[in-house]
C-alpha cells in the first residue's frame, strides 16, 4: 500500500504542461516529492469545470511567476511512476511574460516540493540523471523538436 502524502498519489490525473523555451533554453521545475527529485516542464492538474487554457496559465503562474499570454495544443502523453500517474497534454508557449521565480503547489499542501525553476540549455538538461529527467527529455536531441511533437507520445522507460 502507498502513503499518499500529497492529493495527487495514487490518483490518475489531467494535466496540462507548458512548453517554454526562449534563446534555447527550455524552461523546467525541479521538484522533490518524498526524495524522488523529477526535473519537468510546467503544469499540472486541470480542476473540475475549468478549461485547459485557464488551468493552463494557472499552473504557469503558480509554478514560475510567468504570466501565459497565448499558447497552441501540441501533443499528449502519459506519465507512469508510482504513485504518481498522470495524462498530460502538452502546449507550445507562444507568448509570455513576466521573471521567472520559484513557485508552489498549492495541492502539496504547502510543502515545498518545487525547489527550483530554471531555463536550461539541452547541455544542461543532459547533465541530469535521466531518473530525474521527465520522460520527454530523456530522447531529446534538439529543443526545438519538441513544440513540433504531435499526437500520442509513449513513454520511455528509464
Amino acid at each position: 500500500m502507498i502513503a499518499h502524502n500529497y492529493f495527487y498519489e495514487g490518483k490518475v490525473r489531467t494535466r496540462v504542461c507548458g512548453l517554454c523555451i526562449k534563446n534555447e533554453q527550455l524552461l523546467l521545475v525541479k521538484h522533490n516529492l518524498n526524495g524522488k527529485v523529477l526535473y519537468a516542464p510546467p503544469g499540472g492538474a486541470v480542476e473540475f469545470g475549468e478549461s485547459l487554457q485557464a488551468a493552463l496559465k494557472r499552473e504557469i503562474k503558480e509554478e514560475t511567476g510567468l504570466r501565459v499570454h497565448s499558447a497552441e495544443f501540441r501533443f499528449i502523453t502519459e506519465y507512469v511512476n508510482p504513485p504518481l500517474h498522470a495524462i498530460e497534454l502538452y502546449f507550445n508557449i507562444t507568448s509570455m511574460s513576466g521573471n521567472t521565480s520559484t513557485g508552489t503547489d498549492p495541492e502539496a499542501n504547502n510543502q515545498p516540493i518545487i525547489t527550483d525553476v530554471a531555463w536550461l540549455s539541452l547541455s544542461e538538461i543532459k547533465q541530469i540523471p535521466t531518473s530525474q529527467l521527465h520522460h520527454i527529455l530523456h530522447n531529446c536531441t534538439h529543443l526545438s523538436h519538441l513544440p513540433g511533437l504531435t499526437g500520442f507520445v509513449p513513454l520511455t522507460p528509464h
